[in-house]
């Protein structure tokens, strides 16, 4: 119903707008909720009683819920929009197993990846009614929302009756075929199962896959032989059950990892039982994307039925710019380029690029190591053009933040070049080729003590010790809230956010190195779109820079949209440009191609 012919009129031409962006477009800003704000204080021990290890809820412990949530989040959105972001990309929001771990080990499903219940909200973060009211909001301001998932592995709830004291080490396919129990000297079982091998994944030979104790027992406790949902995840048949990855060989994707059940994806039941589940939240929330946790963990054939199956459901929902990027902690380019040749993903996180650029605007490596990762850019399915859409980012919730990497390379930096230096890389994610993320917290110069639970800091004012006593980025305090829109980074980041937004060659022109070298100093790129040439100049050394750069002959009259720019060429095809230590220039040629 129309509430006001100016409201009415307006909605649309917004939601069209965001709905054309194409991926590449995008600056995404990755926020786990629990971590984030809490807008609803009644949520925060998800509906139970108890201590802890039944609430999960301890917001002076960094491994346990600390209170965010979606009210939170969706109260937060002018500080994410004024930062320049255009997508959140919500860590995982499904309902998760409380607590896991060993006695005296415990921890609590605060990050979202142990999944039960794949159909609804976790009600420590809220309801299915609040996503909706977060994810609309968001729209309605043109925002994107990529929902964080997971297809290789549920909540660790199965358990394995032989299991040895020592752990329950990964048993393989040949030493444990499927069809004997317990190994190749024991009865037969699953009798005229011809293996899960590629060509046989077919429901006719899977329905001959009845006994899952081929390698160990695998039983589901009584107190939780109903707590998977859907239904069907709560049969052990649908997984693996070959014991813990060793995260090599067939491991890497057979083994449960670190415990977690890790399910069958070679089965067809469960290929279309996930694009059922996945297809579900595209259709009743309208989302923009899929970030997919451990992608390298599943066989690829899973993903190249389940990726065309999203961007179908998405298309037919009425999102034609969907997009789609897994996980694979690799930094070898050829190693994530094959996950988008084989696997066939859009995209993939680009872990090449957050190494090379640590390594880089620390100072510890020349800037040609930029040069060697962007010459292997052509490994991608869909060439150069394809790593316009791959998301960069500079450190994240498992690895830890930009700024612990810097301060822990420089330790003898004052906190004014170690700001510098952060900034520094910012600039590179923001005006390089791809995606960029940034980690929420990044722009409030949080930095931690190293990766997983020590790189997942609030927002809001914490009580756990450890975070506020750390040091910002700039030397401040960490105490206190996290949402000032001035300090050292949030304004810079915010304008290079804008800048790019402002500027189509920033987001979709073709990359060409222009300069580089086997020591820190200038790193340059041209950015070619739209019949212009943008020159993006950057200093990773100690000492200012004045040089001749190649640029494009036809480039000749010059503007500056950041830093001192010459109004023309030197000489046809050569630009001289002037740097100070770390900092950088982007030039604007109207007339370049």
């Amino acid at each position: 119903m129309a509430v006001g012919g100016g409201l009415a009129e307006a909605a649309p031409a917004v939601r069209a707008a965001y709905l054309d962006r194409p991926p590449q477009d995008e600056v995404i800003y990755f926020v786990l909720p629990d971590r984030f704000a809490n807008g609803d204080t009644a949520n925060d021990r998800g509906g139970l009683a108890g201590d802890r290890l039944k609430t999960g809820f301890d917001p002076t412990d960094k491994g346990f819920y600390h209170g965010g949530d979606l009210a939170g989040l969706t109260a937060r959105l002018d500080y994410i929009q004024g930062l320049g972001a255009t997508t959140i990309w919500l860590g995982p929001i499904f309902w998760n197993k409380v607590v896991q771990g060993p006695p005296g080990q415990e921890s609590a499903g605060y990050h979202g990846y142990w999944i039960t219940d794949f159909t609804d909200v976790d009600p420590h973060f809220g309801t299915r009614a609040q996503l909706k009211t977060l994810v609309d909001a968001a729209h309605a301001r043109g925002l994107k929302v990529y929902l964080d998932i997971v297809a290789n592995h549920t909540a660790d709830v199965i358990q394995y009756r032989d299991c040895p004291v020592a752990g329950c080490d990964y048993r393989s396919k040949a030493d444990y075929p499927f069809v004997r129990q317990g190994g190749v000297a024991g009865a037969a079982i699953n009798d005229g199962f011809l293996g899960d091998q590629a060509e046989r994944r077919t429901a006719e030979n899977f329905a001959r896959l009845t006994r899952p104790d081929f390698a160990y027992r695998p039983y589901v406790p009584k107190d939780e032989a109903s707590v998977k949902k859907p239904a069907w995840l709560n049969d052990p048949i649908w997984y693996h059950n070959r014991g813990n990855s060793r995260f090599t060989g067939e491991s890497s994707t057979y083994g449960d990892f670190s415990g977690l059940d890790d399910l069958a994806t070679e089965n067809p039941r469960v290929v279309q039982g996930f694009i059922d589940i996945y297809g579900q939240w595209i259709d009743d929330f309208g989302i923009d994307g899929y970030r997919i946790d451990t992608a390298r963990h599943v066989n690829p054939e899973f993903w190249r039925a389940f990726v065309p199956a999203m961007l179908a459901r998405a298309k037919a929902r009425g999102i034609p710019n969907f997009h789609i990027f897994g996980e694979v902690a690799e930094t070898e380019p050829g190693m994530l380029a094959r996950f988008t040749r084989v696997d066939g993903y859009p995209a993939v996180l680009d872990f090449a690029f957050q190494g090379a650029v640590a390594d880089v605007v620390n100072g510890k490596a020349g800037t040609d190591v930029l040069a060697h990762l962007f010459a292997q850019d052509a490994l991608y399915e869909g060439g150069e053009a394809a790593t316009l859409q791959l998301p960069t980012f500079l450190g994240n919730h498992d690895m830890g933040r930009i700024g612990h990497f810097v301060r822990l390379a420089r330790p003898e930096a004052s906190d004014e070049e170690i700001t510098r230096r952060v900034l520094l890389a910012h600039a590179l994610l923001m005006f390089t080729r791809g995606v960029p993320v940034l980690y929420y917290g990044d722009e409030q110069g949080l930095v931690g003590e190293g990766g997983d639970k020590d790189a997942r800091q609030d927002m809001f004012a914490t009580t756990v010790a450890a975070y506020a006593a750390d040091r910002r980025v700039d030397g401040g305090s960490a105490a206190g809230d996290h949402f000032a829109t001035d300090g050292a980074l949030y304004p810079a980041i915010s304008a290079m956010a804008r800048l790019r937004t402002a500027e189509p060659a920033l987001r979709r022109g073709r990359q060409v190195v222009r300069a580089a070298g086997d020591k820190p100093g200038l790193f340059a790129v041209s950015r070619m779109a739209e019949a212009r040439e943008v020159l993006v100049a950057f200093n990773t050394g100690l000492t200012p820079i004045t040089a001749q750069v190649e640029v494009d002959a036809t480039s000749k009259a010059w503007r500056s949209a950041h830093g001192s720019c010459a109004a023309a060429a030197t000489a046809p095809g050569s630009y001289r440009v002037e740097i100070g230590p770390l900092d950088y220039t982007i030039c604007v040629s109207e007339t370049g191609q």
